[in-house]
């Protein structure tokens, strides 16, 4: 089947972006990251901020999944024969997978959410700095 030159298909080439309103990028909002002249990207302090806050809010609700995952550990069997009793230890072995994998999720969720608020704090060192120089130099911001 030859694809029609309406359906979607990949380009390498082609610049992938989403559309701003009247072609300005907003702060925040995950903005358009402005390439830095090196390696990584440079987010505006709004983004950075929303990134934070996000990758925050996603840890959150890993630990409020944890909290529902403790019923899974705590199952019990319906009834004293092997088999009820069998198939709850297999579902609590398996609860404290689930456990271990949101706590992992979360610990990574926490960090990201460090690296943004450590970027923050680079970023006004800078601003700082920068404007401690213009001072000395007699100029205003």
């Amino acid at each position: 089947m030859v694809p029609d030159a309406q359906s979607p298909a990949y380009d390498p080439s082609r610049t992938w972006s989403m559309p701003e309103p009247n072609g300005v990028p907003a702060p925040g909002s995950y903005g358009v990251p402005a390439c830095s002249g090196g390696s990584g990207f440079a987010y505006d302090e709004a983004t950075l901020r929303e990134l934070a806050k996000d990758w925050d809010d996603l840890a959150d609700e890993f630990r409020a999944d944890r909290q529902k995952a403790y019923y899974v550990v705590g199952a019990q069997g319906p009834g004293l024969e092997y088999a009820s009793q069998g198939n709850a230890e297999l579902v609590r072995a398996s609860g404290e997978a689930l456990l271990e994998t949101l706590a992992g999720r979360e610990k990574y969720c926490r960090a990201m959410a460090a690296r943004f608020r450590a970027a923050l704090g680079e970023q006004a060192a800078a601003e700082e700095a920068h404007r401690t120089e213009i001072d000395q130099a007699g100029g205003s911001l």
